[in-house]
């Protein structure tokens, strides 16, 4: 990996980091800058066009990152129901680590800025459609009608999401053992 590369690597997780535990608008440029130990001009010549360009980046990462995890757990697990629980058992095992004081990167970007960026909106909504879609074809391969597999993906992804969202503001990983529970109701007949 080159200096570049090392540079561009730091900020876009100092930014995860930021972002997953203050959210998009509280995240400066400048502590982005100063938390990774990068120079200023590194921002615009690895980001011409700034955060969003960033955000952008870090969204596509975390989906690229988690969707990866997710096909290796449904590739080990007996069914779509256990690699769910594994994988809420992972996010609970991570909120408990961090106090509850982080979330999902893309579940914050999307909810600050789907409204006033198309970019990071359609960033966040591909995101989403991967995980979900990952959960459907598992679904649909394990016998499920595709439009219903495709359905109970999506309501997986909605628990998981605001799952990580009552854990915070509960500060209780709780909440997300309690869904790890209700998970087989959401993905079997």
């Amino acid at each position: 990996m080159s200096k570049g590369d090392d540079t561009r690597e730091k900020m876009i997780e100092t930014a995860t980091r930021l972002f997953q535990a203050q959210g998009y608008a509280a995240t400066g440029l400048k502590q982005i800058l100063s938390e990774s130990g990068t120079p200023r001009g590194s921002m615009y010549f690895h980001f011409p066009d700034g955060k969003e360009e960033l955000a952008e980046e870090v969204v596509t990462r975390h989906g690229e990152d988690f969707g990866m995890m997710l096909e290796e757990v449904l590739d080990g697990a007996g069914d779509v129901v256990e690699a769910a629980q594994q994988m809420v058992d992972v996010l609970a095992s991570q909120c408990e680590a961090t106090g509850c004081q982080t979330g999902c990167p893309v579940g914050a970007i999307a909810f600050e800025m789907a409204n006033t960026s198309e970019r990071l909106r359609e960033a966040a909504r591909a995101v989403f459609e991967r995980w979900s879609g990952i959960l459907a074809r598992r679904l649909s391969a394990e016998g499920m009608p595709e439009d219903d597999a495709r359905q109970r993906a999506r309501a997986v992804i909605c628990a998981i999401e605001g799952g990580l969202v009552l854990s915070r503001a509960y500060g209780d990983a709780s909440i997300l053992c309690d869904l790890r529970t209700r998970l087989p109701a959401l993905l079997s007949d």
